[in-house]
């Protein structure tokens, strides 16, 4: 299958994908810085009110000059007229003209100096507020000139805020042995299982789940592979029983091993000692049987050991032979041990009859890169359980007989529920997984005991979903660390309040005819349109990206407390893994559908980082080269008038 997104970064083999961490490299500048104008200031007019007010207090004050002015004026008309008439002689007339024009004239003289003084106190103030205007144009200037620089840096740093990633892959080396998921919904499970899977099975791996919790989480991985060009094959336990061929090719021993642990399914406080004899029990029938024995025979030779039923519709039915039966009545002997042997022998019956029809039509499956083994919620939960049981139990047994993987997780096995397997059984799938090199995914509904003994054990990775649990909660944060401040986006929030749903289950493939595996086999290897076309969790994304992304580029900070963690959104998982640098702790969102995100890359947050970071650190290092277009002024619009402090206006 191809890789996907070159432009960002390519699938890698050597990843283990569990989701997407929200991060930003570079922080919002926020808005553009505002353009410095002009203001509409009083001060940088004269104002019209204060020149009317010096005018009239100078009129005010002249008002008696001009009187005595005017009074002297019409004197002197009057000397002239009577001297006219010849009632004054010329002389007294030229002495009082005289007296009244020099009067008149010092009068003018003084309203003219009150006049100037009025000029001169308002040019006075039309230089200073000249002066002021001047002062106010060039810090104007400087203004915008300072501006000019600040807005080219804010729209570098809004360019680069704008274009960068906000998705980073969350990813553990394949150096691990196995991750183990506490908590968590089956929707939440439903999409870290299609986004894990997807990405092994693109990658060029196999897979193989085992899926107990009854709630087809896998259906959408299912979608997502028939579209990328396999055919998966889909065993719905028990109507598949009979085609399930899984333990066929087992030797005898290991065969009894099997199916002494399924027997123990439902005995949790049994000894060591009540599992080996009941593998003793089951040892011995299978060697009468022989190597070929099938659960109904062994059922039969069971019955037959206990006393149960009528051994004639047995040997009727062809399930045991006359000699077979001659033989399993004298395994044991007489006495004591009658009892022991027969009590045990009817519970072994009794269990193993649910497995009767196993293999008994088995059928040549062509190979496929996705198995998937689930239960059928509409069986009986007890009967679900000892399914499951022998099914981990038979892989166990044949990753025991395999040579170790040269590639570390080339093939994976995923065990959903794994907290209803009983602890020795999931002990012995760790061991077998980690001698072969088979990558092991454990999601567990609850924190059990059995399953706080066992996780994290060993080179594990550790992921926690969705606690609903308070005491779960509790241990959650304690193994975590209440320290850690992690980010969530909103828009995991808001897609997955509505996440997908679970309708419906699996259909089985086993029994399809050649021509519908036809069907499924043009397919073509882009996983971004595959998860969006096939998958639930992309249809949702796609409808809300549109609506969402643009308004919810927000995000909020938390501490693992465990309140929070009971309120993790549905998808959301914190995974740590231990490092050479010390241990991680990171917040990931396992929606498959952000990878067809625009702003999603395929790699790691720090790796991202380092490699945009260290071309700044080298270019800060070198000598600038000249840019004829760094000192260009940024597109405002109209530009206002270009001012000129050093020149008078």
């Amino acid at each position: 299958m191809a890789d996907v997104h070159p432009e960002h970064a390519q699938l890698q083999a050597d990843r283990i994908y569990l989701g997407w961490q929200y991060a930003l490299l570079h922080p919002d500048p926020g808005p553009a810085p505002r353009r410095p104008s002009p203001a509409e200031d009083p001060a940088f007019e004269i104002d019209p009110e204060w020149m009317r007010r010096e005018r009239l207090n100078e009129d005010l004050l002249n008002r008696p000059v001009k009187i005595v002015r005017g009074f002297m004026v019409a004197l002197a008309l009057l000397v002239v007229v009577i001297s006219a008439t010849g009632l004054l002689d010329w002389s007294f007339a030229a002495v009082g003209l005289a007296a009244s024009l020099g009067v008149a004239g010092f009068c003018t003289y003084a309203v003219y100096q009150g006049d100037r003084a009025v000029r001169y106190r308002i040019e006075e103030r039309r230089t200073a507020v000249d002066r002021r205007r001047q002062e106010r144009d060039r810090e104007l200037y400087l203004a915008q000139e300072e501006h000019a620089a600040r807005y080219r840096e804010w729209a570098e740093q809004k360019e680069r805020y704008d274009r960068q990633l906000t998705w980073y892959a969350v990813t553990v080396p394949d150096e691990i042995d196995r991750i183990d998921v506490a908590g968590g919904t089956l929707p939440g499970w439903s999409a870290l299982i299609t986004l894990l899977g997807a990405t092994r099975l693109y990658s060029g791996g196999h897979l193989t789940v085992l899926d107990l919790s009854e709630g087809a989480i896998a259906k959408d991985l299912i979608e997502l592979a028939r579209r990328g060009g396999d055919d998966p094959l889909v065993w719905v336990l028990p109507v598949d029983l009979p085609r399930l061929d899984l333990g066929a090719t087992l030797a005898p021993e290991a065969f009894a091993d099997v199916l002494a642990h399924v027997v123990s399914v439902s005995e949790e406080h049994r000894t060591t000692r009540d599992l080996s004899f009941d593998n003793a029990i089951l040892e011995r029938v299978l060697e009468v049987l022989g190597a070929k024995a099938t659960i109904n025979q062994v059922t039969a030779a069971l019955r037959a050991l206990a006393q149960v039923g009528d051994p004639r519709e047995d040997l009727r039915l062809g399930l045991i032979t006359a000699t077979q039966l001659e033989r399993i009545g004298t395994l044991f002997g007489r006495g004591v041990s009658d009892r022991v042997v027969i009590e045990r022998a009817w519970a072994l019956e009794s269990q193993l009859r649910k497995l009767e029809t196993l293999g008994s039509e088995a059928v040549q499956l062509p190979p496929a890169r996705l198995r998937v083994v689930s239960m059928d919620r509409q069986a009986g939960v007890f009967g679900n359980r000892v399914l499951g049981t022998y099914v981990a139990t038979a892989l166990t047994h044949i990753l025991r007989q395999s040579p170790g993987s040269e590639r570390p997780w080339y093939h994976t096995i995923i065990v959903a529920g794994a907290d209803k397997l009983r602890g020795d059984v999931l002990d012995r799938l760790m061991d077998a997984c980690e001698t072969s090199r088979t990558g092991l995914v454990l999601t567990y509904r609850s924190l059990t005991p059995t399953v706080r003994e066992r996780l994290g054990r060993g080179h594990a990775a550790v992921a926690f979903m969705r606690l609903g649990n308070a005491e779960d909660a509790r241990v959650a944060s304690e193994h975590v660390g209440t320290e850690h401040r992690l980010e969530l986006a909103q828009l995991t929030e808001t897609i997955s309040a509505a996440g997908a749903g679970l309708d419906g289950g699996y259909t089985s493939t086993v029994g399809q005819t050649d021509e519908e595996e036809d069907a499924h086999a043009a397919g073509h290897a882009d996983l971004k349109e595959d998860i969006t076309e096939s998958t639930e969790w992309g249809r949702r994304a796609t409808k809300a990206l549109g609506d969402t992304e643009r308004v919810l580029h927000r995000s909020r900070e938390f501490l693992v407390e465990p309140h929070q963690l009971q309120q993790l959104p549905t998808t959301s998982v914190i995974v740590t893994d231990a490092t050479a640098h010390g241990r991680r702790v990171r917040l990931a969102d396992a929606n498959p559908a952000i990878l067809t995100f625009p702003k999603t890359t395929l790699g790691e947050f720090e790796e991202i980082r380092e490699r945009l970071l260290e071309p700044f650190a080298a270019r800060d290092d070198r000598p600038r080269e000249p840019n004829p277009f760094e000192d260009a002024p940024p597109n405002l619009g109209p530009p206002p008038p270009r001012l000129d402090w050093r020149r008078r206006q």
